[in-house]
């Protein structure tokens, strides 16, 4: 008798891995799937981080660490905040997880109680708000558009504010959108929680060091909110190392230790050998995370150019991350062979059908009028892409 708990039925699928995996059905079948649907970057780790591994296996790092992580990892990250972020965290203020995505659940499930509120700007990750009903605690949405880069305002934020707000969720460089804010924006945003103390801010850089033509700054340099300031980072990313499943979390000592006695208790360590990896990768200078960065900025340009020549879209410049976020309402509503696409989700699964291409609607992000497009792929299978994506969008009536 199939009877999961409550709190699994409640979880929706991700649709980002939804996705991907239809992509892989369809070229098992021997179709050329493009796939813009996966979020990581296509590069291979580098090779002196993965020197270190090999390294670490043969140093015999094969045993339990502390739940945390080793001590020069740990130092390693230190280093990291105040060298590139101009931010200072102690090594007990840093706590290390087998991913980002742990390091998220950790902080919610340490903070939230059932019936709190968390806000979560749309479009959002499609994990944050599962991970919050996985807290038993309610996701409140703000729409963003757009016009405005898809960017929160400061008087949204506070409108949005009630007595139940615990938590204020969002990611610059953001997944979906590549929204980066600014060190003025993000001050604006600051002035609102330090009039409203009781309530944290979970940053979500994980896409720090994939920006185009701005610095990537951190909602933690302002002193009024430091201590409201949960900070999550990782290396899969600036890296190349989605597999290698290291992320960490930047907090108050309090947070850190809660966090520390809940992994404790659920998956105690991360990897050592990826741990010893990323203290390699940290130490290791931002050359690889640069080059990786030129690479998506030229694809970056090639998608803007190329959705812009696709009538009726409308499309705003990523300044971060590897996505770029179409608004498709122009064709909602239209049909194909009788059928009609009112959603989204419609268009990615027609696109997927007449075109081969792999992309996730905009439904799991919060902005349902929009596609999500992955560009961590080579030039030429973009150009093949957008040509595709063109020709199928002209069949629809």
């Amino acid at each position: 008798m199939e009877n999961v708990s409550n709190r699994i039925a409640a979880l929706s699928a991700s649709q980002t891995l939804a996705m991907t995996q239809k992509a892989r059905e369809l070229k098992a079948k021997g179709i050329n799937v493009i796939s813009l649907s996966v979020g990581e970057p296509d590069f291979n780790t580098p090779d002196y981080v993965k020197e270190a591994a090999k390294k670490a296996i043969d140093d015999n790092y094969s045993f339990y660490t502390a739940v945390s992580g080793y001590d020069d990892l740990l130092k390693a990250i230190s280093d990291k905040f105040k060298r590139e972020n101009n931010l200072d965290y102690a090594t007990d203020q840093i706590i290390v997880s087998g991913g980002a995505k742990q390091s998220i659940t950790n902080a919610l499930l340490c903070l939230l109680n059932p019936g709190d509120e968390v806000l979560i700007p749309t479009p959002f990750w499609v994990s944050y708000p599962e991970m919050v009903k996985l807290a038993e605690a309610k996701p409140v949405y703000i729409t963003t558009k757009i016009e405005n880069d898809f960017k929160v305002t400061p008087e949204q934020i506070a409108k949005a504010i009630t007595p139940r707000t615990k938590m204020f969720i969002f990611s610059s460089p953001s997944n979906p959108a590549g929204t980066v804010y600014s060190k003025d924006e993000l001050k604006a945003i600051a002035d609102v929680f330090a009039k409203n103390k009781h309530i944290f801010i979970l940053s979500d850089e994980i896409y720090e060091h994939i920006t185009f033509g701005k610095k990537h700054e951190s909602i933690a340099q302002f002193p009024e909110v430091k201590d409201q300031s949960i900070i999550v980072n990782g290396v899969s990313k600036s890296y190349a190392m989605t597999g290698w499943r290291i992320g960490y979390l930047a907090a108050a000592k309090w947070i850190v230790k809660a966090c520390d006695k809940l992994q404790g208790q659920y998956t105690s360590n991360a990897c050592s050998i990826a741990q010893k990896a990323t203290v390699a990768a940290l130490n290791g200078g931002l050359e690889y995370p640069m080059m990786m960065k030129d690479a998506f900025e030229r694809r970056r340009d090639l998608m803007v150019k190329g959705f812009r020549e696709i009538e009726g879209l409308k499309v705003n410049v990523p300044e971060g991350a590897f996505y770029i976020f179409p608004d498709f309402t122009h064709y909602l509503g239209k049909s194909f062979d009788g059928k009609v696409l009112k959603t989204s989700s419609d268009i990615a699964l027609f696109l997927l059908d007449q075109a081969a291409i792999a992309s996730v609607s905009g439904d799991g992000f919060g902005q349902p009028e929009c596609i999500r497009f992955s560009f961590a792929t080579s030039d030429d299978k973009l150009v093949e892409a957008l040509g595709r994506i063109k020709a199928a969008l002209a069949k629809l009536q």
